[in-house]
């Protein structure tokens, strides 16, 4: 997926569902978070999906938050129970210009974190929270290489329906994807013009 959408490959999909899903919150990130965003940022694994390079040092941890993260229109830190600290990341960016009514979502967990059903709630609780934050949200969409299973089914899970493959659409360590392109609406009732939101 794009720069925040590593969640990865298929231990998940094998591990996912083994486990009560616990708890999660998302919030803002701040710098002091640096630490636990290496967990992820750092981790071949992860990140093999993403269009970012793998960070190597603390150092470039600290750069990619202050000039991506945290300017970023919206990016939360998943954290879970009341501990408060990230073990991965979710985040929504707009369409630019005229097309605000659509907007995209991506995602990262610590690997340490796969198989628990955190990303399918992160994702679920994301889509919920821009659809009500963000009043001329009509469309989220996502985007995801075909062999990222795990990723592919984090989606599926959290409402997403598949709507194209995009042959040769992304490059991805220097080599062109195809990619799943899968979306979720922000639809009225037409019988009670109540908003329907995803995940509920």
């Amino acid at each position: 997926m794009d720069q925040h959408r590593g969640v990865g490959a298929k231990e998940e999909e094998d591990r996912e569902e083994k486990k009560t899903v616990p708890e999660i919150t998302l919030r803002p990130f701040t710098l002091s978070d640096v630490d636990d965003f290496m967990t992820w940022a750092t981790d071949d694994r992860v990140m093999r999906f993403s269009r970012r390079p793998t960070c190597t040092t603390k150092d470039e941890c600290l750069t990619h938050m202050k000039d991506l993260i945290m300017p970023h229109p919206w990016c939360r830190a998943i954290c879970i129970d009341d501990d408060g600290w990230p073990v991965g990341l979710v985040s929504v960016m707009p369409a630019p210009g005229a097309d605000v009514h659509r907007a995209s979502i991506g995602f990262a967990i610590a690997y340490d974190y796969w198989g628990h059903g955190i990303a399918t709630a992160a994702v679920k609780k994301a889509a919920s929270a821009v659809f009500e934050e963000w009043p001329f949200l009509e469309r989220l969409d996502a985007i995801a290489e075909v062999n990222n299973t795990a990723s592919r089914r984090v989606l599926g899970k959290a409402g997403f329906q598949r709507e194209a493959v995009l042959k040769s659409y992304l490059a991805l360590r220097g080599e062109s994807k195809d990619m799943l392109k899968v979306k979720e609406m922000n639809l009225l009732d037409s019988e009670n013009n109540s908003r329907w939101m995803p995940g509920k």
